[in-house]
Parts: structure tokens; C-alpha cells; sequence
């Protein structure tokens, strides 16, 4: 089953160009990553320091092995040097199944 996940991020004002920069220097391994079907950041347009990356697993184990890869050294990524505190991640496997 596809899971949606939502990485939200607050970024150190000052640090808005390098933010950008870390950010794509990072997703270029969750790209690649296997099961990582889409990915996509999207950004306030009240408060640029907040944005949101937007992730399309082809399953919920295809993630979670993604995060424990993250947890170690060998995944570890620069994004804490522009965050103002710790992101929020939330996943989204079930679905409302809508009328037509």
C-alpha cells in the first residue's frame, strides 16, 4: 500500500539559501532510494522558513528502512545546521475512498 509522508520543516531565517541548497543536496538520496516513488518540497507562501517534503512510498517498510539508513552515520545529512527545531513527520497509508 502507498504511504504519503510529510517532513516539515522550519528553517533559520538567515540561512534561507544554504536551507535550499542542504535541502536539495539531501533529497538527492531520497530520490534514489528504493520504493521512493515522488518526492517534492513545497514552501509556505505565508512564511517562507516553513516548508514541506512531500514523499510517495511505494510501501510503509520501503520508508522505514529509509529512516533507519538516515539514523546512521552513513545517512546522516547537514539539515539540522539550518533548522530552528526538529521536524515533524507525519505518514498517510489509509485513504477515504471517494464517490464519483
Amino acid at each position: 500500500m502507498t504511504t504519503t509522508v510529510h517532513l516539515e520543516l522550519h528553517f533559520d531565517a538567515a540561512d534561507l539559501d544554504l536551507a535550499h541548497d542542504i535541502v536539495r543536496e539531501t533529497l538527492v538520496a531520497t530520490r534514489a532510494w528504493p520504493g521512493c516513488e515522488a518526492l517534492e518540497v513545497v514552501v509556505d507562501d505565508a512564511d517562507p522558513t516553513r516548508a514541506i517534503v512531500v514523499e510517495t512510498w511505494a510501501t510503509s517498510a520501503d520508508h522505514e528502512a529509509y529512516v533507519a539508513w538516515r539514523a546512521t552515520p552513513e545517512g546522516a545529512n547537514r539539515l539540522p545546521e539550518v533548522l530552528v527545531e526538529a521536524p515533524t513527520t507525519r505518514s498517510f497509508s489509509e485513504t477515504i475512498p471517494l464517490a464519483s
